[in-house]
């Protein structure tokens, strides 16, 4: 079996031929090393029932119904489109601390009533995952622990027990003897999520793998990893808070929009059904530079608090900060609202955010920060029981955006009793009991209504 060595940045994960002290990929300095990869026939291909398998017509194909089944925890399967499919594979990225592994032990108690599940950990003992199991009252005849770090290891324990579902926890603490490199590394963390995915679509286990994420936040290792996998889903939230979101960067099989929403409490996390009364808990009233904007998290309607600062600058060019919105986006709001709103922005700093964790990343949510932004320089608070939908055009315009019902009943079931909207596309549209409509036309008529 031949050898070839191979270069790669443990920054970034960049791929070379020859060594260099500086990786063209990232810039960083002394970061190539040196890894040697097989290049002959594995054993485990060679001998995989896959060779011998002819084409299907798509009509061939056998199709269930029981082809998805529910995790148990109702944000999970929001997430994963309705529940978790049969011979998926799962990779679940996150922060350190995030909760990752406690929600995949988490879900162990529910889908073990009926599935047999093999909890595979590199980084635990088994009497540690005991521990963790009790916290969090994870109890089943049908759920096996192994802490395991050998992928040949793993695939033996997983021939001989034959689970419904895998979960391995992580990716980069397990290795595959016919490479060289060292657990983690780029050759390692392919050939491992490899042999998963081929016991995943071979055999119709459900594989659930936990992925570390670097300092940028993506996932530890060759971005390839994420185009194996079926479902990339990513817990975001901040440690020093008890709220955690998850959301699906990729999904073969439902929807990249939808969002979970959990609390972190003493007995692991808690699902949080209602994500628009947790956001808006504690808001200040009749506080200005406040406004509350309701977006669209896939089939959700969601409501947020924005919440905007404008000061005078002591600097030659004043600054601007967005946490939870996009900087390009809000600087082009400030420059309109400056030149049709008629408010003398360039001589104050502005910080816009967003309360709870969550990114607005939708041109609904364009009124509502120019709506905060106007009421902090003004220094006159929007109303507590206004909120507001639309988007900003370059002229001041104010346009219709989608699924306007469905916000709406979102606005008056949290009990705001008056929503600024666009009169543009909305003039058929019938207003929920106890909520006012307040149409209007441009920046300028929004902001005389709002304050």
């Amino acid at each position: 079996m031949k050898s070839k060595p191979i270069y790669y940045c443990t920054n970034c994960g960049n791929e070379t031929m020859k060594w260099q002290g500086r990786c063209p990929a990232c810039g960083a300095w002394n970061t190539i090393v040196e890894h040697t990869e097989r290049t002959g026939p594995s054993s485990r291909a060679a001998g995989s029932p896959a060779g011998g398998r002819r084409p299907k017509t798509l009509r061939e194909v056998e199709s269930s119904d029981e082809l998805r089944f529910s995790t148990g925890s109702g944000e999970l399967d929001r997430v994963l489109g309705g529940g978790a499919v049969q011979g998926s594979l799962v990779l679940v990225g996150g922060a350190p601390g995030i909760g990752k592994s406690t929600l995949l032990l988490q879900i162990c108690r529910h889908v073990c009533r009926e599935r047999k599940v093999l909890y595979v950990s590199g980084e635990e003992s088994e009497r540690q995952l005991k521990l963790r199991a009790q916290r969090l009252q994870v109890d089943s005849e049908q759920l096996y622990v192994l802490s395991e770090t050998s992928m040949d290891g793993l695939l033996d324990t997983v021939r001989e027990l034959q689970p419904d579902v895998l979960i391995a926890d992580s990716i980069q603490t397990l290795y595959d003897a016919e490479s060289d490199s060292m657990p983690g590394s780029v050759s390692q963390v392919k050939a491992c999520t490899l042999a998963l995915m081929q016991l995943s679509k071979s055999t119709g286990i459900t594989v659930f793998v936990v992925g570390h994420v670097n300092k940028e936040g993506s996932i530890a290792g060759p971005k390839v990893l994420e185009h194996m996998v079926d479902c990339v889903l990513y817990f975001e939230g901040d440690r020093n808070t008890s709220y955690r979101l998850l959301r699906a960067e990729k999904n073969r099989f439902g929807s990249t929009n939808e969002l979970g929403v959990f609390e972190m409490v003493d007995s692991g996390l808690r699902e949080v059904p209602n994500p628009s009364e947790m956001l808006l808990a504690g808001r200040p009233l009749n506080t200005p530079g406040t406004c509350v904007a309701c977006v669209m998290e896939g089939t959700r309607p969601v409501l947020a608090e924005v919440q905007a600062l404008v000061t005078q600058t002591t600097f030659n060019v004043p600054r601007r900060t967005t946490d939870g919105f996009d900087f390009n986006r809000a600087v082009l709001l400030l420059a309109v609202l400056e030149k049709r709103g008629g408010m003398n922005l360039a001589s104050c700093d502005a910080y816009v955010n967003v309360i709870g964790g969550l990114r607005l990343d939708e041109p609904a949510a364009d009124l509502p920060v120019v709506l905060a932004v106007a009421s902090s320089f003004r220094d006159r608070p929007v109303e507590d029981c206004v909120a507001a939908v639309g988007e900003v055009g370059l002229t001041g315009e104010i346009r219709a955006v989608t699924n306007l019902p469905q916000r709406l009943q979102e606005i008056a079931r949290m009990g705001f009793t008056r929503c600024i909207l666009p009169r543009q596309g909305t003039e058929a549209l019938r207003a929920p009991e106890g909520l006012e409509l307040l149409r209007v036309r441009n920046l300028r008529e929004a902001i005389e209504i709002a304050l």
